[in-house]
């Protein structure tokens, strides 16, 4: 058999056999990055100074945006 097959056929075969499964490995890990990156958001909103930090910092961006397009249109 290995008068027909030459060794770079084989190791082909073999190096094709270990790839079959790396999109399910790759999906899997981000299922897992996944719940821990939920993990991590609702454990930082359970301290209340993550919490302030968190709103403040999204309703200064809120007012910096709101004053933007306030500004682009005219309003004031």
């Amino acid at each position: 058999m290995n008068a027909i097959m030459t060794n770079f056929d084989i190791d082909a075969e073999k190096a094709r056999e270990t790839r079959k499964w790396e999109g399910l490995s790759e999906v899997d890990q981000a299922i897992r990055d996944n719940r821990l990156m939920e993990y991590r958001i609702k454990k930082s909103w359970a301290d209340p100074w993550s919490r302030k930090l968190t709103v403040g910092a999204i309703l200064v961006i809120t007012v910096g945006f709101a004053y933007l397009v306030g500004t682009s249109l005219r309003l004031w």
